[in-house]
């Protein structure tokens, strides 16, 4: 997913760095230019060469796919120090659980006056 619009403009991971942009840059196809916030978040919570590290070691395929997670965990942690992603993860398991309570609630409810209707 390399920015079309800036062909010539450094990504977002080597401005950061203050580096050149090459061509074979492993940041520039995940980190575009008009998106710098994405970089920053990942780069604070997982540094730079470990991303760089990660890229190098996976197939391109998942790549994408490691940096969407990478960035939604990054930006989960700096929200929620402690617990991140999995913080956002309890509290809607817990309101799952909340609305299949009231379901079930809702349920008998309309059985009981279902019932009360016939008789």
């Amino acid at each position: 997913m390399a920015s079309s619009t800036h062909p010539n403009a450094a990504c977002a991971a080597c401005k950061f760095l203050r580096r050149k942009c090459t061509q074979g840059c492993v940041f520039s196809p995940y980190f575009p230019p008009e998106d710098p916030t994405k970089f920053v978040n990942v780069h604070k919570i997982f540094g730079a060469s470990n991303v760089s590290k990660l890229l190098n070691e996976i197939a391109a395929h998942q790549r994408e796919d490691a940096v969407n997670s990478l960035a939604y965990e990054a930006e989960a942690r700096i929200k929620d120090p402690v617990y991140g992603c999995v913080g956002a993860i309890t509290v809607l398991q817990r309101q799952v659980l909340q609305s299949q309570k009231e379901l079930e609630a809702t349920h008998a409810d309309l059985i009981r006056f279902s019932s009360d209707l016939i008789h």
